[in-house]
């Protein structure tokens, strides 16, 4: 099973600066993608994009995320 790799997820960033929609675009192996989409809900809430006439407005956002896991070595039992 693959343990590394670079994800894209899409979500939005809502009017009031909150995440929202999240989803992967890009996968690379469920169980990270799950660990991803569970850390993007816990982002801190964002100032939200604005439009000409300076109201908040809804917009997608492309969150690339690249994971590493490293192998660890085996324990030797005597």
């Amino acid at each position: 099973m693959k343990k590394s790799g670079q994800f894209f997820f899409l979500h939005f960033i809502e009017k009031t600066g909150k995440v929202g929609g999240v989803r992967v675009a890009r996968s690379v192996n469920d169980d990270l993608d799950r660990e991803a989409v569970r850390v993007i809900k816990l982002l801190p809430d964002f100032n939200p994009a604005r439009n000409a006439k300076d109201e908040p407005v809804r917009v997608w956002y492309t969150l690339p995320v690249t994971f590493k896991l490293q192998e660890k070595e085996p324990k030797v039992v005597e």
